[in-house]
Protein backbone atom coordinates (compact mmCIF):
# COMPACT_ATOMS: atom_id res chain seq x y z
CA UNK A 1 0.00 0.00 0.00
CA UNK A 2 1.44 3.42 -0.93
CA UNK A 3 2.25 5.76 1.93
CA UNK A 4 -0.09 8.68 2.42
CA UNK A 5 1.49 12.05 1.76
CA UNK A 6 -1.63 14.20 2.10
CA UNK A 7 -4.72 13.63 4.22
CA UNK A 8 -8.04 14.67 2.67
CA UNK A 9 -10.30 16.83 4.83
CA UNK A 10 -12.66 14.87 7.06
CA UNK A 11 -14.36 15.09 10.42
CA UNK A 12 -13.78 12.36 13.02
CA UNK A 13 -16.23 11.85 15.87
CA UNK A 14 -14.78 11.19 19.32
CA UNK A 15 -16.19 8.73 21.85
CA UNK A 16 -17.91 11.70 23.53
CA UNK A 17 -19.56 12.85 20.30
CA UNK A 18 -17.26 15.83 19.65
CA UNK A 19 -16.27 16.47 16.04
CA UNK A 20 -12.59 16.83 15.19
CA UNK A 21 -11.50 18.27 11.82
CA UNK A 22 -8.59 16.37 10.30
CA UNK A 23 -6.47 18.11 9.28
CA UNK A 24 -6.93 20.79 11.91
CA UNK A 25 -6.76 24.21 10.19
CA UNK A 26 -5.00 25.81 13.16
CA UNK A 27 -2.48 23.26 14.44
CA UNK A 28 -0.66 20.05 13.82
CA UNK A 29 -2.37 16.76 14.55
CA UNK A 30 -0.59 13.73 15.97
CA UNK A 31 -2.86 10.95 14.77
CA UNK A 32 -1.81 7.80 16.55
CA UNK A 33 -3.22 4.35 16.02
CA UNK A 34 -3.26 2.10 19.07
CA UNK A 35 -4.42 -1.45 19.54
CA UNK A 36 -7.54 -2.32 21.57
CA UNK A 37 -9.26 -0.61 24.50
CA UNK A 38 -7.59 -1.82 27.69
CA UNK A 39 -4.35 -2.84 25.95
CA UNK A 40 -1.66 -2.79 28.68
CA UNK A 41 1.05 -1.67 26.24
CA UNK A 42 -1.17 1.13 24.94
CA UNK A 43 -2.07 2.21 28.47
CA UNK A 44 1.62 2.41 29.36
CA UNK A 45 2.38 4.47 26.25
CA UNK A 46 -0.60 6.78 26.69
CA UNK A 47 0.51 7.46 30.26
CA UNK A 48 3.70 9.04 28.86
CA UNK A 49 1.59 11.14 26.48
CA UNK A 50 -0.67 12.21 29.37
CA UNK A 51 2.23 13.20 31.65
CA UNK A 52 3.77 15.39 28.93
CA UNK A 53 0.53 16.52 27.29
CA UNK A 54 1.10 20.22 28.02
CA UNK A 55 4.46 20.11 26.19
CA UNK A 56 2.67 18.60 23.20
CA UNK A 57 -0.04 21.29 23.28
CA UNK A 58 2.63 24.01 23.68
CA UNK A 59 4.31 22.69 20.51
CA UNK A 60 1.04 23.32 18.63
CA UNK A 61 -0.01 19.68 18.42
CA UNK A 62 -3.44 18.19 18.97
CA UNK A 63 -3.43 14.53 20.08
CA UNK A 64 -5.98 12.27 18.41
CA UNK A 65 -5.81 8.57 19.31
CA UNK A 66 -7.58 5.85 17.33
CA UNK A 67 -8.42 2.39 18.68
CA UNK A 68 -9.95 -0.59 16.88
CA UNK A 69 -12.55 -0.87 19.66
CA UNK A 70 -16.08 0.42 20.04
CA UNK A 71 -16.82 3.73 21.76
CA UNK A 72 -18.58 1.81 24.53
CA UNK A 73 -15.48 -0.27 25.22
CA UNK A 74 -13.13 2.74 24.98
CA UNK A 75 -15.15 4.76 27.49
CA UNK A 76 -14.30 2.16 30.16
CA UNK A 77 -10.61 3.13 29.91
CA UNK A 78 -10.79 6.84 29.03
CA UNK A 79 -10.94 8.52 32.43
CA UNK A 80 -8.13 11.02 32.93
CA UNK A 81 -6.95 11.04 29.31
CA UNK A 82 -6.58 14.67 28.16
CA UNK A 83 -6.85 14.02 24.42
CA UNK A 84 -9.35 12.91 21.81
CA UNK A 85 -10.22 9.20 21.45
CA UNK A 86 -11.66 7.79 18.23
CA UNK A 87 -13.38 4.41 18.01
CA UNK A 88 -12.80 2.56 14.73
CA UNK A 89 -14.09 -0.98 15.35
CA UNK A 90 -14.49 -1.59 11.59
CA UNK A 91 -10.85 -0.51 11.06
CA UNK A 92 -11.74 1.87 8.24
CA UNK A 93 -9.09 4.42 9.24
CA UNK A 94 -6.59 1.60 9.88
CA UNK A 95 -7.00 0.39 6.29
CA UNK A 96 -6.85 3.90 4.85
CA UNK A 97 -3.61 4.66 6.72
CA UNK A 98 -2.08 1.24 6.07
CA UNK A 99 -2.01 0.23 9.75
CA UNK A 100 -1.71 -3.53 10.02
CA UNK A 101 -2.29 -6.46 12.35
CA UNK A 102 0.36 -9.15 12.41
CA UNK A 103 1.49 -11.93 14.77
CA UNK A 104 4.83 -10.12 15.10
CA UNK A 105 2.99 -7.49 17.17
CA UNK A 106 3.41 -9.74 20.21
CA UNK A 107 5.99 -12.26 19.01
CA UNK A 108 8.79 -9.74 18.55
CA UNK A 109 11.00 -9.90 21.69
CA UNK A 110 11.38 -6.11 21.62
CA UNK A 111 7.73 -5.81 22.71
CA UNK A 112 8.07 -8.19 25.68
CA UNK A 113 9.44 -5.72 28.27
CA UNK A 114 6.52 -3.35 27.61
CA UNK A 115 4.06 -6.24 27.83
CA UNK A 116 5.40 -7.17 31.27
CA UNK A 117 5.52 -3.55 32.52
CA UNK A 118 2.07 -2.79 31.13
CA UNK A 119 0.44 -5.91 32.56
CA UNK A 120 1.99 -5.34 36.01
CA UNK A 121 0.96 -1.67 36.04
CA UNK A 122 -2.57 -2.46 34.90
CA UNK A 123 -2.99 -5.28 37.41
CA UNK A 124 -2.19 -2.81 40.21
CA UNK A 125 -4.73 -0.37 38.77
CA UNK A 126 -7.35 -3.13 38.43
CA UNK A 127 -6.83 -4.15 42.08
CA UNK A 128 -7.31 -0.52 43.17
CA UNK A 129 -10.52 -0.33 41.12
CA UNK A 130 -9.14 2.38 38.81
CA UNK A 131 -9.73 0.46 35.57
CA UNK A 132 -11.57 -2.69 34.58
CA UNK A 133 -9.68 -5.87 33.78
CA UNK A 134 -8.43 -5.81 30.17
CA UNK A 135 -10.69 -7.88 27.92
CA UNK A 136 -9.71 -11.54 27.50
CA UNK A 137 -10.90 -11.41 23.89
CA UNK A 138 -10.49 -7.79 22.79
CA UNK A 139 -12.51 -6.32 19.96
CA UNK A 140 -10.40 -6.52 16.82
CA UNK A 141 -7.95 -8.97 18.38
CA UNK A 142 -4.56 -8.58 20.05
CA UNK A 143 -2.32 -8.45 16.98
CA UNK A 144 -2.65 -4.79 16.01
CA UNK A 145 0.44 -2.74 15.28
CA UNK A 146 0.80 0.92 16.30
CA UNK A 147 1.31 3.82 13.91
CA UNK A 148 1.94 7.56 14.21
CA UNK A 149 1.26 10.40 11.78
CA UNK A 150 2.08 14.09 12.19
CA UNK A 151 -0.31 16.05 9.97
CA UNK A 152 0.10 19.73 9.06
CA UNK A 153 -2.88 22.13 8.86
CA UNK A 154 -2.76 21.86 5.05
CA UNK A 155 -3.14 18.05 5.27
CA UNK A 156 0.47 17.21 4.42
CA UNK A 157 1.91 14.28 6.36
CA UNK A 158 5.08 15.73 7.88
CA UNK A 159 6.24 12.43 9.38
CA UNK A 160 4.91 8.90 9.80
CA UNK A 161 5.88 5.70 11.54
CA UNK A 162 4.36 2.25 11.10
CA UNK A 163 5.33 0.10 14.08
CA UNK A 164 6.85 -3.33 13.53
CA UNK A 165 5.84 -4.66 16.97
CA UNK A 166 3.32 -3.77 19.67
CA UNK A 167 5.62 -1.31 21.47
CA UNK A 168 7.09 0.40 18.40
CA UNK A 169 5.75 3.95 18.43
CA UNK A 170 7.00 7.48 18.79
CA UNK A 171 7.93 8.69 22.26
CA UNK A 172 6.98 12.25 23.15
CA UNK A 173 10.57 13.30 22.34
CA UNK A 174 10.30 11.61 18.93
CA UNK A 175 7.03 13.42 18.25
CA UNK A 176 8.40 16.81 19.27
CA UNK A 177 11.51 16.26 17.14
CA UNK A 178 9.25 16.04 14.06
CA UNK A 179 7.74 19.50 14.59
CA UNK A 180 9.19 21.72 11.85
CA UNK A 181 11.80 24.18 13.13
CA UNK A 182 9.90 27.20 11.78
CA UNK A 183 6.86 26.21 13.86
CA UNK A 184 9.02 25.74 16.97
CA UNK A 185 10.58 29.19 16.52
CA UNK A 186 7.19 30.82 15.92
CA UNK A 187 5.84 29.47 19.23
CA UNK A 188 8.75 30.78 21.37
Amino acid sequence: MPLLTTIPNRVLTTITGAEIPVPDPNRLIHLQFRRFAGCPICNLHLRTITVRHQEIVDAGIREVVVFHSSATELRKYSEGLPFELIADPQRELYREFGVESRPRALLDPRSWPAIVRGVLRDLRRVRRGEIPMPPSTPEGGRLGLPADFLIAPNGRVLAAKHGVHADDQWSVDDLLAHVPADLNRARK
